[in-house]
């Protein structure tokens, strides 16, 4: 899936999911060590529990983060 974040300095967001596993998960801009190593921690989580540990991370003052949009994506894909 291709997810276009709102509120972040990451671009775009992709991913797939697989037996409701998260895999290949990227991001197109944004702090590239800090969303690789989100990118690599999710791969092949649950679904659900991905969404739960990342879900309202908040980056400084802004109301979401790079990996609250993910959750977002991720319930999107989902059906959430």
């Amino acid at each position: 899936m291709d997810y276009t974040p709102k509120g972040v300095c990451s671009k775009q967001i992709n991913f797939d999911i697989r037996d409701n596993k998260v895999t290949n998960v990227s991001f197109l801009g944004g702090c590239s060590g800090n969303l690789q190593g989100i990118s690599r921690l999710i791969e092949g989580m649950d679904v659900n529990e991905a969404i739960s540990r990342i879900e309202g991370i908040r980056c400084g003052v802004k109301a979401t983060s790079c990996p609250d949009q993910l959750a977002q994506a991720l319930k999107e894909a989902a059906g959430r």
